[in-house]
């Protein structure tokens, strides 16, 4: 069983930083894509930031430039940095991660159990 946890959400003043990590566990062959959406109340959930196995990142464009996502493969781990946060930033934030759990079977989506992320004016 393929487990995401993300921890470091929390509440901060406009203009500061936070940072949430995401770990993957459990039965894991090969991870492809690492990522994070959000979600605020009554809207659907959007990409933050995807970063591939290989490095290459892409980014929403409401967060480009503010936020950084980086990965460590061999912990499998994801993290995001998030720095000039403004009040519409508030959401839930959910890792993302697309893991092939053993050679014979294809990769598949896993979600988080999601993080709050809220910023105050």
């Amino acid at each position: 069983q393929v487990q995401l946890v993300e921890s470091g959400g929390g509440l901060v003043q406009a203009g500061g930083s936070l940072r949430l990590s995401c770990a993957a566990s459990g039965r894991i062959f090969s991870i492809n894509d690492m990522g994070w959406y959000r979600q605020a109340p009554g809207k659907q959930r959007e990409l933050v930031a995807v970063i591939s196995s290989d490095g290459s990142t892409n980014y929403g464009a409401s967060v480009k430039g503010r936020f950084t996502i980086s990965r460590d493969s061999a912990k499998k781990t994801v993290d995001l940095q998030l720095l000039s946060l403004k009040p519409e930033d508030t959401a839930a934030y959910y890792c993302n991660a697309d893991i092939r759990d053993s050679v014979r079977t294809l990769s598949r989506g896993y979600w988080g159990q999601g993080t709050q992320v809220t910023v105050s004016s």
